[in-house]
């Protein structure tokens, strides 16, 4: 983006800096600009060169060099009725980096619009360059020792690899991003919304497609599997996991012969309790359940569908009776060094008692005789 919010070609994306940016393109003749210019065209952005894994200087083999891949790539944008069809509106670059190896693959995604008119066209454009690691996950902070700590990231794991659970974020526009989401935290519930654009899915018509595109955009990148039950579970310890619970939608429409149901709501509903000693008490989780709720989505007439999730945190504690009464001094402690001289005092106690009523019973018994 220039200084003045237009877009300029050529800038550098900076190394392990995931970013996004906005910028605007004005066209003086569109029909021309649809078909020569290269920016509105989804090809030009992995056609045709390639990635290095590092930076080198010797001659380039092609075992350094990574293909970009498109995902779903669209068609080329061109006129029709006055129309720019199939033009980029956003560019999503997601780029996988071994710190041992350097960049592993690198894909891109793209969201499409229509231009309509002539001379004095605009189009606003966003760029996403997103860098991950696999091994992440493995060096993930502890969210508690053991229990979790109140605001500290709720850990999952999938396929044996830790990562944070997470749910969908909003942009500016109000649409869903397609790689920021909101990590979840320990015991806040949350309650986030935002709008998918289904223009490029609907053309497919395909029910099946559309609902795993919507239950991926719900549930992230990897499907979570597993829920860790304190915040030090190590992935190596099967007991320190849960398996979350997943109920999908059921794929039959209701009174609709040309819908397609498909998921637009998810809630992560979590138990958990407090474990131990009343002085020290640590959170663990009891298990987690994904519902997902659907409804009926009709072809050809809904480009943008709202997507909801929500999480809920239930405190299921069972607290203990508390003591019916008072401990007594006499009562034996263990490891009580003091216990031979309570008992000692506890019997004087005891001796002067039975004294003091010895001698009231013979003076009521004399009393008595005389």
């Amino acid at each position: 983006m220039g200084a003045s919010g237009l877009c300029v070609d050529g800038n550098p994306a900076g190394f392990l800096d995931s970013k996004s940016t906005s910028c605007t393109r004005f066209f003086a003749n569109l029909s021309k600009s649809c078909i020569t210019d290269p920016a509105l065209d989804a090809a030009s952005y992995y056609r045709d060169f390639t990635v290095l894994k590092v930076p080198i200087n010797d001659a380039i083999m092609q075992s350094m060099q990574v293909k970009i891949t498109p995902v779903t790539p669209p068609g080329a944008p061109h006129m029709k009725d006055n129309t720019c069809t199939n033009v980029v509106s956003e560019v999503i670059y997601e780029i996988e980096f071994n710190s041992t190896h350097g960049i592993q693959s690198v894909s891109v995604q793209f969201k499409v619009t229509n231009i309509t008119g002539n001379s004095g066209s605009s189009l606003q454009q966003h760029f996403t360059l997103r860098f991950w690691t696999r091994t992440l996950s493995r060096t993930l902070p502890r969210s508690g020792n053991p229990g979790y700590i109140t605001g500290a990231p709720l850990l999952i794991a999938n396929s044996g690899a830790r990562q944070h659970m997470t749910i969908l974020q909003s942009q500016a526009d109000g649409s869903c991003s397609q790689f920021l989401r909101h990590t979840v935290q320990f015991g806040r519930n949350i309650r986030t919304g935002c709008k998918l654009s289904l223009s490029q899915l609907l053309q497919e018509s395909d029910c099946s497609h559309i609902q795993q595109k919507l239950y991926k955009a719900l549930q992230g990148m990897s499907r979570a599997e597993d829920l860790a039950i304190i915040g030090s579970a190590h992935s190596a310890r099967a007991e320190e996991w849960t398996t979350i619970l997943i109920q999908n939608c059921s794929v039959q429409a209701v009174n609709c012969t040309a819908c397609c149901m498909v998921p637009v709501t998810l809630e992560i509903q979590i138990l958990w309790s407090k474990e131990g000693l009343l002085s020290n008490p640590q959170a663990q989780m009891l298990g987690a359940r994904y519902f997902y709720q659907c409804q009926p989505l009709k072809f050809l007439s809904t480009s943008m569908v709202p997507l909801t999730t929500v999480v809920t945190f239930t405190d299921m504690t069972e607290w203990p009776e508390p003591p019916r009464g008072q401990p007594k001094t006499y009562w034996k402690l263990p490891f009580d060094f003091f216990f031979p001289f309570k008992v000692a005092l506890t019997e004087e106690r005891s001796y002067r008692g039975d004294l003091a009523g010895c001698l009231l019973l013979i003076l009521i018994l004399s009393s008595l005789c005389f």
